[in-house]
């Protein structure tokens, strides 16, 4: 619940609205003068102060009131503030807002209208620390991106593509298996364009739910809907003037691909509960795991919509493919878990090592990060060998023992149950990974244990 402090040296003053704003269930604390109120706020977490300008100096200065605001500048202490007076002009108003002041109200108020003036800097201050929240995950993923330098050939080249057209404008579209880098190579085109003195916004596509895509991507205003209780800032909008990457693009429902088609070919959406049409100004980096042939084939994406997203499209090729990279990157991941668990220093052994060179990689580069974040963890002393990897534990099916006795007839739900049985045995119960094995989405395996009941217990 919102607290508001109220600072008037009327009791009755601060009584009336103590009575008006508790009424609409905000909690109300008080102080006569700037001087106690500086106390309060020391001593409680207020989301907004309803300030009197004049006390005892006299009734028309504003000057104490000033002073105080000043003071709330000096301090940094970010709090929305409504002054408020009976002997308002426009100097004072100017002055106030110059200190910092989000809006005046002039006394006797009028009921309707300081309420709407509550909770429009109520919300105003929630958008600010969403807004606050999302830019420091930005610059936490920006200060934790790889700095590791690409060694195998076809890396280099991707590497080379890339930044040829990364300082455009144009839509990207990276193709490849899950765990092979897609988010990190978006990141490098964003780092490497014209936009990167803005945000670069990412959301994984397949975990919107169908009903709040508009929301989620375009934002709501307060009372949009029956659950819309505040105002949200739609991802377009974070985006403006820097770039969005739309991760797992392809699970995007059939039903919502035209709102992202209408975005990318005019430019135009409408904030869910608005009427008015903003324009967006941003970059798209789309990337899927998907065989976009087949969903086209089957009619399950837009063709029109997929050649908006492919301006450039570049496949991100898998870690089994990578070989002069596999132990540079390896030893890139043991610095950076020893870094980050404060873990003495490890080495590979030579064992490990061809270990590491002559496994497939079901799981790519996220694979090899989780087993070498294990490994450093576990290790019992400064080298890393085989048995520290675990890489027995993650072979697919199809490097099971050829000698693996044929299926039995047996219907095709029983046989896909049988078969997600054995891609979870294989995988640990590692579910991306088991959905790589058998040619699957996340979400498609999602859908299909919920199905089956196989979710693990």
């Amino acid at each position: 619940m919102h607290q508001i402090l109220i600072i008037d040296d009327r009791i009755d003053i601060r009584l009336s609205l103590r009575m008006l704003l508790e009424d609409h269930h905000y909690q109300v604390i008080e102080a006569d003068n700037p001087q106690s109120a500086q106390q309060q706020l020391k001593d409680h977490h207020v989301s907004l102060i309803i300030l009197d300008m004049n006390y005892t100096l006299d009734t028309t200065s504003g000057k104490e009131g000033l002073d105080f605001l000043a003071w709330l500048q000096a301090s940094k202490i970010d709090i929305a503030t409504i002054a408020m007076t009976a002997w308002s002009n426009t100097d004072l108003v100017v002055k106030a807002m110059q200190l910092g002041a989000n809006d005046f109200v002039e006394k006797p108020w009028k009921n309707k209208q300081l309420l709407h003036a509550v909770e429009q800097q109520l919300a105003l201050n929630q958008l600010q620390q969403q807004n606050a929240k999302l830019k420091q995950q930005i610059t936490q993923s920006h200060e934790n991106q790889s700095e590791y330098q690409w060694r195998s050939p076809c890396m280099v080249q991707l590497l080379k593509q890339l930044k040829a057209v990364a300082n455009t404008d144009v839509s990207i579209l990276l193709t490849g298996d899950n765990g092979t880098g897609k988010s990190e190579l978006a990141n490098f085109i964003h780092q490497h364009s014209l936009r990167n003195s803005h945000d670069l916004i990412s959301v994984n596509m397949g975990a919107i739910a169908e009903n709040l895509f508009e929301s989620e991507m375009f934002g709501h205003k307060k009372g949009a809907f029956t659950d819309a209780k505040n105002t949200r800032i739609g991802r377009f909008e974070l985006a403006e003037k820097g770039s969005l990457f739309l991760d797992e693009i392809a699970n995007v429902p059939l039903s919502q691909q035209a709102k992202i088609l209408r975005v990318l070919e005019n430019g135009e959406y409408e904030i869910l509960g608005s009427s008015y049409t903003k324009k967006t100004n941003i970059r798209i980096i789309s990337a899927t795991n998907a065989n976009f042939k087949r969903l086209l084939t089957h009619q399950l994406f837009r063709e029109d919509l997929y050649y908006r997203l492919n301006t450039i499209e570049l496949n991100v090729p898998p870690l089994k493919d990578r070989q002069q990279d596999i132990i540079a990157l390896t030893n890139f991941f043991i610095e950076k878990y020893h870094n980050k668990y404060h873990q003495t220093a490890k080495q590979l052994t030579d064992n490990a090592k061809q270990a590491l060179l002559t496994y497939h990689w079901p799981g790519n580069i996220r694979e090899l990060s989780h087993l070498v974040e294990r490994a450093v963890l576990l290790s019992e002393n400064n080298l890393i060998d085989i048995n520290d990897l675990h890489l027995t534990a993650n072979n697919d099916i199809e490097h099971q023992n050829s000698s693996t006795a044929q299926l039995p007839l047996m219907t095709l739900e029983q046989a896909e149950i049988q078969l997600i049985k054995q891609a979870l045995g294989k995988t640990n119960y590692h579910i991306p990974q088991a959905a790589n094995i058998l040619g699957l989405t996340k979400a498609s395996m999602y859908r299909r244990l919920e199905k089956y009941d196989l979710a693990k217990k």
